[in-house]
């Protein structure tokens, strides 16, 4: 199934005047089976969805991929970070972008930094989620484990075996999710997906063939 590629802009009161800047990809023809929300680390940025292919791999498989520059990164450097507007704020920023962007439920996949984001999300707007793809992403640590084991929202945990450190930390955290289930790529380090597309593409459709 061929891919449609676009780029835009999109305004999120939490963030200010400046709007934030995203890649999609969607099926050429017929309607999407699901919307995916990818968002990515402190180093990196939409760009790299493209560079690898999964926006591109998500479309041909007949999802709607949106991957967003976060405030203050990538593109959208100009935008407000809303961490520091207040607690609830890191949830709501997701909320917003997806009701921004039309998402309806959305699978979001969260590599790193964006954890800060996702998962006051997914604590907040689980309703929201129709799935969760955490990509040993930070802030684990700041959840109780019954906070984790109230969530039904189906999870992909994935995480390198080089990374020692923010793998291993959120994967003792994560693993409270009751509905989750664990890839651990091989050799691959905390940006696992950039270290071996091929094998987390493959565990990323066949996680969202099981939804």
């Amino acid at each position: 199934m061929p891919a449609k590629l676009s780029e835009g802009t999109v305004k999120v009161d939490l963030c200010g005047e400046n709007p934030l800047f995203y890649r999609q990809s969607e099926p050429e023809i017929g309607e999407a089976r699901l919307s995916i929300l990818l968002l990515h680390g402190i180093r990196f940025s939409s760009q790299n969805w493209l560079d690898i292919g999964t926006l591109e791999t998500l479309a041909k498989a007949g999802y709607r991929a949106t991957a967003v520059d976060l405030p203050g990164l990538g593109q959208s450097k100009a935008a407000v970070a809303p961490a520091a507007v207040g607690e609830l704020a890191p949830g709501d920023f997701l909320k917003q972008v997806c009701d921004a962007l039309e998402l309806g439920p959305a699978v979001v996949v969260s590599p790193s930094l964006s954890g800060m984001y996702s998962l006051p999300f997914l604590f907040q707007h689980s309703s929201m989620l129709k799935a969760y793809v955490p990509v040993a992403p930070i802030c684990t640590d700041k959840f109780k484990s019954q906070q984790y084991a109230a969530v039904q929202t189906p999870t992909l945990i994935v995480y390198g075996d080089k990374d020692y450190q923010l793998g291993e930390l959120s994967l003792s955290n994560l693993k409270h999710l009751p509905n989750h289930t664990v890839t651990v790529m091989k050799g691959a380090g905390h940006p696992c997906y950039l270290d071996d597309p091929d094998t987390w593409h493959k565990a990323l459709l066949h996680f969202l063939e099981t939804l």
